[in-house]
């Protein structure tokens, strides 16, 4: 045998024992997976006929080259450079999807290219929240009951053919459901433009997320950006051991979804949504059961509600016509609204808000909110309350589920300049249904200011039922903050302060039991108050400028 027949035998054996599979590719030429650095198995989608043009459909290559590295026991599947259009990617456990620098999966458009997304699959308990939180399949890339899968690298996922309609609830509403409006008052939904009136059925073929995930566990997400993403960007329910990194979102809706979800790490994140939330926490029932979404972690993140796609060009580009409401753009970072499972033990810290809402907690479907700590936290140019804790009895989900409750809150270290003059800060439980246990310190506002006496004197409607935003009550009677139905809360170190002169107080409370105000600073009108309190008990003021130190037992009504 000579050396070259040798050497040839060598390198064949070599293939054989490490495993390594041989295919076929569109033009019938023999190629072999390659090994990287780290001695894992790479899957080139080109190997398996995957065109990258942009013009050509994707889906089979891209999904063989998953099966294939499944089959092997997992492994990389890499995107070389190019735009690779796809239906319905479905990832496999033990696969990552790797997006070289100028990779691009773009979503198609079934009203343009032949073709559908998988069908949303059946669940018995869609009628308790949102039809893109009910069903995982339709979407452009999704995972079900999977384990150890990530999508890393500098490339981009481009929802341009994704929905980001949202139908009314599969089933039809049974005795003992509740009402999944937005008012939380009758059965009927309101028309709109996104789709809420809408019969399932026309989504069927079509897609509304980018990527959805459920039930699964050990999920890595880092480096690479998502462009107009459809109802979600990500949408993760019931998922362990998820983490997040470096990823950017620009969207048209929602960004991050992170829903019933354990042990969740988001960092180092800019997710820009003006039409709807970017990073919110959600419990929602559709797994059909209450899980809690619990220890989680979210740092060194940017939520912004700029214009669509001027976050990812660098522009930051600012057009309220794009806002979805009179409230302005979205792109905050909220707990809620679907909670039926409540949230548990959760950290935010070191986060930026521009041009959009307020920092959000709420529960409204029975769970509990408890044990949050936030810090760190800048805003700038916020179209509605800077802080807005809200603890409602919307109640969707299965009959007979109490009432939630929220307590165990710190918010300490925030920054707010130019807040949108109409919404105070707000925390709001119920009647009989109190906050509890709210530590407010080092915080300033610098509201817009402009509140008039009209405004001063107005009083909030409970609206216990209602879809929870700060515009639900309209105009707040006071500019700094207004805090009712609250048990235990304790300010400290907080100045309030605005841009235009405002006639109303700066501190309201109602039916609030053990409130301390220590060291506070509010920005007075002539002959407005500091504080105008309504059926409070153990209220105690030190070191607050123009108030004297006091403490007081119980009192109806007092202004000072």
């Amino acid at each position: 045998m000579t050396s070259s027949k040798r050497l040839l035998l060598s390198l064949v054996t070599l293939v054989v024992l490490a495993g390594l599979p041989v295919w076929l590719t569109a033009q019938g030429q023999k190629q072999t997976a390659t090994i990287n650095r780290s001695s894992v198995l790479e899957y080139d989608v080109r190997a398996f006929g995957a065109t990258g043009n942009g013009q050509t459909l994707d889906t089979v290559a891209i999904n063989k080259a998953i099966d294939a590295a499944a089959v092997g026991g997992g492994g990389t599947v890499r995107f070389p450079a190019g735009s690779y259009l796809s239906f319905s990617i479905r990832l496999k456990s033990n696969i990552t999807l790797y997006l070289d620098q100028g990779a691009t999966i773009v979503a198609a458009d079934p009203k343009e290219v032949k073709g559908s997304y998988d069908l949303p699959e059946p669940n018995e308990w869609d009628m308790y929240q949102d039809f893109g939180h009910s069903h995982w399949k339709n979407s452009l890339i999704w995972g079900i009951g999977l384990e150890n899968v990530a999508i890393i690298g500098p490339g981009m996922i481009n929802g341009k053919g994704l929905t980001r309609r949202s139908p009314r609830p599969r089933r039809p509403r049974q005795p003992g459901d509740t009402p999944a409006s937005l008012s939380g008052q009758s059965s009927t939904r309101v028309e709109s433009p996104l789709g809420e009136s809408d019969d399932p059925i026309v989504m069927n073929g079509f897609g509304n997320k980018a990527i959805s995930l459920k039930l699964c566990r050990n999920v890595l997400l880092r480096d690479f950006s998502i462009l107009n993403g459809g109802h979600f960007a990500l949408l993760a329910t019931g998922v362990d051991n998820l983490t997040i990194d470096n990823v950017k979102v620009d969207t048209n809706r929602d960004g991050f979804d992170i829903d019933s979800c354990r042990n969740v790490r988001i960092s180092n994140c800019s997710v820009n949504s003006p039409n709807d939330d970017a990073i919110v926490l959600k419990s929602s029932f559709a797994l059909g059961y209450a899980r809690a979404t619990e220890n989680v972690t979210i740092t060194n993140c940017l939520v912004s509600g700029y214009d669509i796609g001027s976050l990812l060009d660098g522009t930051y580009k600012r057009n309220v016509k794009q806002a979805p409401d009179r409230d302005g753009p979205t792109g905050r970072i909220k707990f809620g609204t679907e909670s039926n499972g409540g949230f548990k033990n959760i950290t935010i810290s070191n986060i930026v808000f521009d041009h959009c809402r307020g920092l959000a907690l709420e529960t409204v479907d029975g769970g509990l909110l408890e044990d949050i700590t936030i810090s760190n936290i800048t805003m700038r140019d916020i179209v509605n309350s800077p802080i807005f804790l809200r603890l409602g009895s919307r109640m969707r989900g299965p009959a007979g589920t109490p009432v939630g409750e929220l307590r165990r809150v710190q918010i300490s270290n925030v920054a707010v300049y130019n807040a949108d003059p109409r919404y105070a800060s707000i925390i709001s439980g119920i009647p009989g249904h109190n906050i509890e246990d709210v530590k407010l310190s080092n915080i300033r506002i610098f509201y817009q200011g402009g509140g008039t006496l009209e405004q001063a004197a107005l009083s909030p409607p409970e609206k216990e039922a209602n879809y929870p935003e700060p515009s639900m009550f309209g105009d707040i009677p006071a500019y700094g903050f207004f805090i009712r139905h609250v048990k235990s809360i304790e300010l400290s170190n907080v100045e309030v302060s605005y841009a235009k002169e405002d006639l109303r107080p700066a501190f309201v409370l109602s039916d609030v039991n053990g409130a301390d105000f220590f060291q506070v600073k509010a920005q007075l009108a002539k002959d407005a108050s500091v504080f105008l309190l309504q059926n409070v008990s153990d209220f105690s003021a030190y070191q607050c400028k123009g108030v004297p130190d006091m403490r007081l037992d119980r009192v109806e009504q007092k202004k000072f």
